[in-house]
């Protein structure tokens, strides 16, 4: 059994992960509407791995003999611009997603909750690969310009992503 400030942080942190697919779910569309479908297929398999990432928190808590309480998900917004744009929002979704996964990590300790603190670290190790991706990404737009072939290039290579489901 996990303590209520433990099940709570959990919480809030499954409606982020879904809150996080629904967002990058609505970025799939805006690049499919735009005619990038690597980008949309990029944003869409994040969508996939967010949505992993909540049910594995999800099968956790119930794991821990806790309750699961699911919260309406936000709408999500994000300003619909170029792809630099938007993939500079995705990066700082993923340090706002970071940062939330730290608290949950600190919170876990002061709980004296080890279980939840090394459970926690496959989430932290997994944001590291998330915001590198992202940069590189940025890396490239910001490299390419408005280049048009450049873009059709990276479209091409993000279209080349498969999802793989994940678990811990």
């Amino acid at each position: 059994m996990i303590s209520d400030k433990i099940k709570d942080i959990l919480n809030e942190q499954i409606n982020k992960e879904f809150y996080s697919a629904y967002l990058y779910l609505s970025m799939s569309a805006y690049f499919a509407e735009m005619g990038l479908y690597g980008f949309s297929n990029w944003t869409k398999i994040q969508s996939q791995e967010e949505i992993d990432h909540g049910l594995i928190l999800f099968e956790y808590v119930i794991d821990r003999k806790s309750q699961v309480k699911l919260c309406p998900i936000d709408a999500p917004i994000f300003d619909m611009k170029s792809p630099v744009e938007i993939f500079e929002q995705i990066y700082a979704h993923e340090r706002s997603i970071t940062s939330a996964i730290d608290c949950v990590a600190q919170m876990s300790e002061g709980e004296c909750d080890l279980a939840t603190r090394n459970f926690v670290d496959l989430y932290l190790k997994e944001q590291i690969e998330e915001e590198a991706s992202v940069s590189k990404i940025i890396s490239k737009l910001k490299i390419f310009g408005d280049e048009k072939a450049s873009l059709y290039l990276l479209d091409r290579e993000l279209s080349k992503r498969k999802y793989t489901q994940h678990s811990y």
